[in-house]
C-alpha cells in the first residue's frame, strides 16, 4: 500500500517552482494541506464559530461559585475543555487559511475574527485561575485528593505555584482583553514583511533577472557566484534598512508590551515572566549564554577555515553560507525529499514512521511557496485536529532537513494530543525544539552513513557545522541581543535604530571572531528576526540542539531503552514540569554539559572536516 501511494505522488510530480512565484491556484492540489479536514466547508466553521460564541456567557454562571463543591468545579473545567477544542480548531483553521496567501482580505478577515473570538474567550474564562488562587487551603487541598479531579493535580499544583504573579479577576479581565492589542506588533510586522514589504529582482548565475524573495534569499546566499550572494545580501538588508524607523518602532513596542505584562504581574523582570510558566529559572537561560561565550573559540576557528577555503582575502557576512563543498545534486525532488527523511528516522521504530507516514501521505503539508504565502515553515494544529505542516519547499537540502524538522514537530504534537488529557495536550515551548532537532540529528547520521564521495562528505560535515553554528551560536546570539535591549528598555533607555545597529553590530563581531568584515548592511539583520516577536523564545532552539544531541547519540548507539524513553518523552505533553521531563528522557538542562558536549562535537567535526580539505 505504501508503495502505490507514493508511485502515485510521483505521477503528480512537479519541480519546484521557479521563475516567477507562482499563483496558489498554479500549485498541484496534491501539494496543498488540507484544511477541508477540519472543516469541510466555510459554513461549518461559521457554525461552530457561532456555537462557541453563543456559548461564551456560559462562563458566568461558575463566577465566584468555584469552591462551592468539586462537582461545580469539574462542570467548569468540562466547559472550558469542550469550547476550548473548538475554539482551537477555529484558530488554526482561519489562521493557516490566511497564510496561504497574506493578500487575500477575505481569509485576514477570518484570522481577525477568529482571534477576537480567542480574546473573548480569554477574557470570560480570565476569572478561573485567580479564583482557583483564592480559594482556602482546605477547600484546595479538598479538591487535590478528589479522584473525580485526579486529572486536575498537577494543573491545580502549577497555578498555586505562580499565585503571586495572578491578579485579581478583575484585572485578569483587563489582561485578557489587552490581549489583541498586545499581538499588534507581531501582526504589523507580519503584514509588512509578509505582504507589503517587496525586493528588487536581481541577476542570477545566468545573469537572468530573478524576484527577490526571503524564500529565494537563503537559495542566492549560498550561491557559489560571490556576485550573487553578495548583491543578494545587500538588496535584501538594505529593503529592510528603508524601513528601519518602522521596524524599530515595532520591536520597541513588543519590549514595551512585554515590560507591561511582566511588571503587572510582579515579576523581576521580563526574562523571569517569560520563562516562568514554563517554571524555568532564568539561570538556564543565562547558561545557555554563558556557556557559548566562554566556548566561542572554535566558532573563530571555524570562521577562519571558512576564509582560507574560499580563498578570500577578506571574508564578508555574505560568505558564511556558502558551502565549503559543491552539493552534488541542487534540486531535490519532493518526493525523493521525503524518501530520505523515511530512511533517516528509521531507528526510531515501526510505530513512529507509520506517523510519518500518514503526515506524508494524508495532506498534512502545504509544499511549495506562492505569492503572498506565509514565509517559513512551521507545524501547527489543535488537539481536534491533526498536525499540519507549513513549507515553502525549494528543493534544497537544507529543505529536505526542514521537513525532517517540521515533521518532528508534528509527530511530538500527534503522540501528546492522542496520549494526554486536552489540559495536558500541548508540550511546553522549551521542549519543542527537541523533538524537530532530534530528527534533524538522525537524519545527519543516516546521510554520514551512506557510501560518499570526498566532496560529499566534505559538504555534509560543513552542513553539520552550520546546523550547529546557525542553532547554538547564532541563536545564542539571538538570545543575548534579546536580554541585552530588554534590559536596556526596563532600565528606561530608549530603543532606538541606531541602538539595535549598534548592538547588533558588535555583537557578529564578538561571536565570529577577528577573521571577518563584519559589514554595515548586517546591521539591520535584527528586523528580519520574525521570532523576536516571540520574545525568549530563540533560546530554545539551542537548549533543544543539546538535548537532541544527546538523545540521537544513545538512539543511534542502540542504548538499551533510549528509543523507549525517547517516545515516552513524546506521549508526555506538559502532565510536568519540562525539565522533569528533560530528566526522565535522560537530559538534565540545569547543567553546562549538554551544550559542552555538543560545541564539542562541533569542534571535533571542524578537525574532521580538516582532515579531508
Amino acid at each position: 500500500m505504501v508503495t502505490k501511494e507514493k508511485k502515485q505522488v510521483k505521477k503528480k510530480h512537479i519541480s519546484s517552482p521557479g521563475g516567477n512565484i507562482p499563483e496558489r491556484d498554479q500549485i498541484d492540489e496534491s501539494f496543498k494541506w488540507g484544511l477541508d479536514h477540519i472543516y469541510p466547508d466555510l459554513e461549518s466553521m461559521e457554525s461552530d464559530f457561532s456555537r462557541v460564541a453563543s456559548r461564551l456567557e456560559e462562563f458566568n454562571s461558575f463566577r465566584n461559585r468555584l469552591g462551592e463543591s468539586p462537582e461545580l468545579f469539574r462542570k467548569c473545567m468540562e466547559l472550558e475543555e469542550v469550547l476550548g477544542i473548538s475554539m482551537g480548531r477555529i484558530l488554526v483553521y482561519c489562521t493557516m487559511r490566511s497564510h496561504e496567501d497574506t493578500r487575500d482580505n477575505v481569509s485576514q478577515g477570518l484570522a481577525d475574527r477568529a482571534m477576537n473570538l480567542m480574546v473573548r474567550f480569554s477574557t470570560v474564562t480570565s476569572y478561573i485561575v485567580p479564583e482557583i488562587t483564592g480559594l482556602p487551603q482546605d477547600i484546595l487541598n479538598s479538591y487535590l485528593s478528589e479522584e473525580e479531579l485526579s486529572q486536575y493535580r498537577f494543573m491545580l499544583e502549577d497555578i498555586m505555584r505562580q499565585k503571586e504573579h495572578v491578579l485579581t479577576p478583575q484585572e485578569e479581565e483587563i489582561m485578557a482583553r489587552a490581549g489583541e492589542i498586545s499581538h499588534a506588533p507581531e501582526n504589523i510586522f507580519s503584514m509588512l514583511s509578509n505582504a507589503d514589504m517587496k525586493f528588487p529582482s536581481i541577476p542570477d548565475e545566468e545573469g537572468r533577472r530573478t524576484e527577490l524573495t526571503e524564500e529565494r534569499y537563503i537559495r542566492f546566499i549560498r550561491s557559489r557566484d560571490r556576485k550573487v550572494r553578495k548583491k543578494a545580501f545587500r538588496v535584501l538588508h538594505s529593503t529592510y534598512g528603508q524601513y528601519e524607523n518602522s521596524l524599530c518602532a515595532m520591536y520597541s513596542s513588543n519590549i514595551k508590551s512585554d515590560i507591561f505584562h511582566s511588571s503587572t504581574r510582579k515579576y523581576g523582570s521580563c526574562l523571569e515572566a517569560s520563562l516562568n510558566g514554563d517554571n524555568i529559572p532564568p539561570s538556564v537561560y543565562d547558561n545557555v549564554v554563558s556557556t557559548v561565550n566562554l566556548n566561542l573559540e572554535p566558532l573563530h576557528d571555524y570562521v577562519a577555515l571558512r576564509k582560507r577555503v574560499l580563498g578570500v582575502k577578506s571574508l564578508h557576512m555574505y560568505d558564511l553560507y556558502v558551502p565549503l563543498a559543491e552539493e552534488t545534486r541542487k534540486d531535490i525532488p519532493y518526493e525523493e525529499a521525503i524518501e530520505t527523511v523515511r530512511e533517516g528516522l528509521s531507528p526510531l521504530g515501526e510505530e513512529y514512521l507509520a506517523v510519518l507516514e500518514k503526515g506524508f501521505m494524508d495532506k498534512w503539508i502545504d509544499v511549495y511557496e506562492n505569492r503572498g504565502k506565509r514565509k517559513g515553515a512551521y507545524s501547527w494544529g489543535s488537539y481536534a485536529t491533526h498536525p499540519y505542516v507549513l513549507l515553502n519547499y525549494n528543493g534544497t537540502l537544507r529543505d529536505v532537513f526542514t521537513i525532517a524538522h517540521e515533521m518532528g514537530h508534528a509527530l511530538h504534537s500527534w503522540y501528546s494530543h492522542k496520549e494526554q488529557p486536552y489540559i495536558y495536550g500541548d508540550y511546553s515551548i522549551f521542549l519543542a525544539e527537541v523533538a524537530s532537532t532530534t530528527n534533524e540529528a538522525l537524519l545527519m547520521e543516516h546521510l554520514l552513513s551512506r557510501d560518499l564521495s570526498r566532496e560529499e562528505r566534505i559538504y555534509l560535515l560543513n552542513y553539520q557545522l552550520e546546523q550547529i553554528r546557525t542553532t547554538v551560536y547564532r541563536q545564542t546570539m539571538f538570545a543575548e541581543f534579546e536580554r541585552d535591549m530588554h534590559t536596556l528598555a526596563e532600565e528606561g533607555r530608549p530603543i532606538t535604530p541606531y541602538l539595535l545597529k549598534n548592538a547588533w553590530h558588535d555583537l557578529n563581531r564578538k561571536y565570529y571572531g577577528p577573521s571577518i568584515v563584519v559589514d554595515e548592511e548586517i546591521d539591520m539583520e535584527w528586523a528580519r528576526i520574525h521570532h523576536f516577536y516571540s520574545s525568549f523564545y530563540v533560546y530554545k532552539y539551542v537548549t533543544g540542539l543539546a538535548a537532541a544531541t544527546t538523545l540521537s547519540t544513545r538512539i543511534l548507539s542502540g542504548e538499551e531503552g533510549a528509543r523507549d524513553r525517547y517516545l515516552a518523552f513524546l506521549k508526555k505533553g506538559s502532565s510536568d514540569y519540562s525539565l522533569n521531563i528533560m530528566r526522565d528522557a535522560g537530559v538534565d538542562m540545569t547543567i553546562p554539559l549538554p551544550l559542552e558536549v555538543t560545541i564539542s562535537q562541533f569542534a571535533q567535526t571542524l578537525e574532521d572536516m580538516k582532515e579531508l580539505l
